[in-house]
């Protein structure tokens, strides 16, 4: 976490200090306060391997930075960082493993690097800010099976890539330091749908003339459910909450 913080600092103070043709550098951290819940079951072979979430609470560090440009045939750059935590029963056969008691804990944390190129289609017009993009969202995801009786217990991880599509409102009320805000990154296929949508409320607190800190708070809920006939893990998992945390304005 500490690394991905001071990799997104470096890159604003960078970016804005070095770039002539940046207009706008903006970065956030905070907490996001997860409630989880869902199922995953595994068929492959004859295997038979069921997870169900135990819907534990769990607050979990962001980090986020937007670089954004003059440059019309260039997009902006958004990028994201968050971890999925989760833990619950497995019982049953899965690809690697079998747990030959009757139940046991597994747990598993999914980080998240979100990649958003995107255009800003409205600017601030009648204080209205609209973007559109698309979003490749990295997930390093490892899980880990704690030993029981009659299982010595099993960890793994994979890496893979998801693209979404993105779009970003953002309202400023006249008069006030207040903005309203909400973006989405979605994509369905067959019977398959990922969201990760958000909307917040933030404060800018206008008494520094270069550097512009604001608080935000908003409810955050991503959904991952994948139930393809060629896929052999079927996923339905939701994480959803609220945040709050710090921004800054270059």
């Amino acid at each position: 976490m500490k690394k991905v913080l001071y990799t997104l600092t470096c890159g604003a103070i960078l970016a804005s200090s070095a770039m002539a043709d940046i207009t706008r550098v903006e970065m956030g951290v905070g907490a996001w306060m997860q409630e989880s819940k869902g199922s995953v079951s595994y068929t492959d072979g004859g295997a038979d391997g069921s997870y169900v979430s135990s819907e534990k609470d769990s607050t979990e560090p962001y980090v986020w930075a937007l670089i954004k440009h003059p440059v019309p045939v260039l997009p902006n750059l958004r990028l994201e960082y968050v971890s999925l935590k989760d833990s619950g029963v497995a019982s049953g056969q899965f690809k690697d493993f079998t747990i030959t008691s009757a139940s046991t804990t597994l747990s598993y944390d999914m980080k998240q690097y979100d990649i958003i190129p995107y255009y800003n289609i409205l600017d601030n017009t009648a204080w209205i800010t609209l973007d559109l993009g698309l979003d490749i969202k990295i997930v390093d995801a490892s899980y880990n099976a704690a030993p029981t009786t009659g299982f010595s217990g099993y960890s793994d991880s994979v890496t893979f890539a998801l693209p979404l599509l993105y779009a970003r409102a953002r309202v400023e009320i006249p008069s006030t330091d207040i903005a309203l805000e909400a973006d989405i990154k979605y994509i369905t296929t067959g019977d398959s749908t990922v969201y990760d949508a958000r909307a917040k409320v933030d404060y800018t607190l206008d008494f520094v003339p270069v550097i512009q800190p604001a608080l935000e708070v908003g409810y955050r809920a991503q959904k991952i459910d994948i139930d393809e006939s060629g896929v052999d893990a079927k996923l339905d998992i939701e994480f959803s909450g609220f945040y709050a945390g710090l921004m800054l304005r270059f």
